[in-house]
């Protein structure tokens, strides 16, 4: 059985090297890969020299690194872990057990229940990482306490079904939804969380990312309940119409003539649009239901291939 631990770097020249040496001493029989995203600081040579297996991903952004990292590599477990030196490799040890035992296809190193709000000094981030997971967890009608963790562990089915499309750091996101919405088993593990040693920068503008994130919500909200979206958007159509229709109703009863001619044939043409909304809403929904059904034949014929394979 083979473990693969992945690590996407972007100038982490200060911590990198304790990265792998941690992993290395927890997990001797793992292959430690890092990808490499463009660093300027000698990130990579360092990374090589403490043992690891260096890659590049000349395309910038974390999304785009784990995308090809799920692509190029083949394991039974896979633990994805940032390069900052924030997160214990310690926990690895269990994340492994759960994922070759196969009780889990994702597991989440969480912070926020642990001392991620005592070591994190950023109030902004706090307050994100509150939001996005109050967002997801009303939306896709879940429990998860920490959304956008750095630290998970992954089956190979979830690494070679899962569909990327984010390119930066919305893609923690992307994953804990496609996980919810495909019945992947997810499990959460408290971890101690200590914020970057002094000399390391994070990567994360909290409102240019922040702002991404939140897209990315409403994007995968749109995508994957589409009635849901739909029907809303529905709804609001109509409560506007009906806000100016009204009025135009209750001078009709009170004088017998029907006033404002134009903004009666503007009501009406929000109706229909209302009406086609909602419609789509329904034909997507469909198309839904059909995605998810030949998505488990595709877990199918990928346990079947690897099978043969073994």
């Amino acid at each position: 059985m083979k473990t693969a631990i992945l690590v996407p770097c972007y100038n982490e020249s200060a911590t990198i090297e304790k990265v792998v040496l941690d992993f290395k001493r927890e997990m001797p029989h793992a292959d430690i890969y890092v990808y490499d995203n463009n660093s300027t600081d000698g990130t990579d040579e360092i990374a090589r020299k403490a043992g690891a297996i260096v890659k590049y991903e000349y395309r910038q952004g974390k999304g785009n690194v784990v995308r090809s990292m799920f692509r190029d590599i083949d394991a039974d477990c896979y633990i994805m872990v940032d390069g900052d030196d924030t997160y214990p490799a310690k926990a690895a040890v269990e994340f492994e057990k759960l994922i070759l035992d196969k009780k889990a296809d994702m597991i989440i190193g969480d912070r926020l229940s642990s001392t991620y709000f005592e070591e994190n000094d950023r109030p902004f981030h706090n307050t994100g990482n509150k939001m996005v997971r109050k967002f997801i967890n009303t939306f896709f009608k879940s429990d998860l306490k920490d959304i956008m963790t750095g630290m998970r562990g992954f089956s190979y089915d979830f690494v070679k079904s899962f569909p990327i499309s984010s390119k930066e750091f919305e893609i923690e996101t992307e994953m804990s939804v496609f996980a919810l919405m495909n019945n992947f088993n997810i499990i959460e593990i408290p971890i101690e969380y200590k914020d970057r040693i002094e000399g390391s920068e994070s990567k994360l503008n909290t409102y240019h990312d922040g702002f991404k994130v939140i897209r990315m919500i409403f994007s995968l909200i749109r995508d994957q309940r589409p009635l849901f979206f739909f029907t809303i958007a529905s709804i609001i159509l109509l409560i506007i119409a009906g806000i100016y229709f009204f009025p135009i109703l209750f001078k009709f009863f009170s004088t017998g003539y029907v006033l404002k001619i134009p903004s009666l044939i503007m009501i009406s043409t929000v109706i229909m649009v209302a009406t086609m909304t909602f419609f789509v809403g329904v034909i997507l929904h469909v198309l839904k239901k059909q995605h998810a059904d030949n998505f488990e034949h595709h877990l199918i014929l990928l346990n079947e291939l690897k099978r043969k394979d073994e």
